[in-house]
């Protein structure tokens, strides 16, 4: 069984790393250890952001630490959200507040021009230094309205290539096996299978 922690207090992304990593993984979260602060995301990329939360938060805790950056760019806007995908409506917003000011600001973006991905780079730490980081990209496209209950953020209005339902309404096995976060943990996790308990 490898121990993991994953420098997050949000519960929905620890559940999701739980479920691609599979039994042979014991993962918790910063909710663990109330005293270890958040690390500020104040990187330009999800990679900057990954590495600063993974190193902060190995460098106060035993064995490995993992933290992972992700969001959504859409192409019509520039990339954006991009690295404030959580905070896009503002920086306590909730996911509907976040999917309205998207949705309005592609309401007159037709939806063949409405190409977005989802993006995830995982960083890897122990003892306060990096060991590796990983990346996971699915391609697809924003629809609306909104669809599905499942998921979080924006996974409501985005539809990966090659389906038709959007992530809010893939059953989470399937989401889990071809999702950003999935590809870029399938990564990682074949690094982890791979170190010494020492590294």
């Amino acid at each position: 069984m490898q121990h993991l922690i994953v420098a997050t207090r949000n519960a929905h992304k620890t559940r999701e790393i739980q479920r691609i990593l599979g039994a042979d993984f014991a993962v918790r979260d910063l909710s663990a250890y109330p005293e270890i602060p958040e690390a500020a995301e104040s990187g330009k990329t999800f990679g900057e952001n990954a590495v600063l939360k993974a190193t902060a938060a190995s460098s106060q805790l035993p064995g490995r630490v993992v933290a992972d950056d992700s969001g959504l760019e859409v192409d019509a806007l520039g990339g954006a959200p991009g690295i404030y995908s959580a905070r896009y409506a503002g920086q306590n917003a909730t996911n509907k507040q976040n999917i309205d000011k998207l949705l309005a600001e592609l309401a007159r973006v037709e939806r063949a021009k409405r190409s977005a991905r989802f993006r995830c780079v995982i960083a890897l730490a122990h003892g306060g230094k990096l060991l590796a980081t990983f990346e996971g990209v699915v391609e697809g496209v924003i629809v609306d309205p909104p669809r599905g209950r499942g998921g979080f953020g924006y996974d409501p209005i985005f539809v990966p290539q090659e389906f038709e339902q959007t992530f809010g309404e893939l059953p989470a096995e399937v989401k889990n096996r071809i999702s950003h976060r999935a590809r870029a943990i399938r990564l990682f996790a074949a690094r982890l299978v791979a170190l010494k308990p020492s590294d």
